[in-house]
């Protein structure tokens, strides 16, 4: 916690300004590209929500549509948020009040308005908070899908080291602000990186070729 993992990805979606330094995407500073451009880019999934508990799923969804509509949305604009909600199989709360959706009826449509967007890259914040175990895979095994069907990037804050082994392909731990290890599962998740990190003593074992941290002591 406060390591700026949440600051990091506000940095690279634009909505904060480093205090030093630039973020490079394809050797282009993202400094210099226009909002509606970054908003084709990347896609933010805010780990908590503040829309209006009165809009709908279809609303929220269509917010996502901003960076390709001018004054009013097209028939082309509404017939890409529900062929979104028929992938992400949420149709059918279409017409509900974010409010009325539990904690992983509302990722899913978060994550929809994120595809709304078009976006090449996901940037997602701790999309696993507050989900009770089933409801996490259930989040994280649809961020994989729908990565590897669609050719989709995701930036993704984790807490859970475990989750983080089965999905990721590429980690960075990041300690005070700034990044402590970097690179494959194997290289990232050492039982010396995790104690100095997070500080407590762990046991890491191989799972179906999946490192498994077990916590041992303090």
């Amino acid at each position: 916690n406060g390591s700026g993992k949440t600051t990091l990805l506000k940095c690279i979606n634009t909505i904060l300004k480093p205090k030093q330094g630039e973020i490079l995407l394809n050797d282009k500073k993202i400094s210099s590209l226009k909002r509606t451009e970054i908003a084709k880019i990347f896609g933010y999934v805010p780990q908590n929500s503040n829309h209006d508990t009165t809009l709908t799923v279809f609303e929220i969804v269509l917010m996502g549509r901003r960076p390709y509509v001018a004054w009013w949305c097209s028939e082309k604009d509404i017939e890409k948020v529900w062929q979104i909600l028929k992938m992400l199989g949420i149709e059918h709360l279409a017409m509900r009040k974010i409010s009325e959706l539990s904690g992983g009826e509302k990722q899913r449509v978060l994550i929809a308005r994120a595809l709304a967007q078009e976006a090449k890259i996901l940037l997602l914040d701790e999309p696993t908070s507050n989900l009770d175990l089933k409801h996490q895979i259930e989040v994280m095994d649809l961020i994989k899908t729908l990565i590897k069907e669609n050719g989709l990037a995701a930036v993704t804050v984790l807490h859970d080291l475990n989750i983080a082994a089965k999905y990721c392909d590429k980690l960075i731990m990041m300690k005070e602000g700034r990044i402590y290890a970097a690179g494959d599962i194997d290289s990232v998740l050492t039982e010396q990186n995790i104690k100095e990190v997070y500080g407590v003593t762990v046991s890491v074992q191989r799972n179906l070729e999946k490192p498994h941290i077990i916590i041992v002591g303090i």
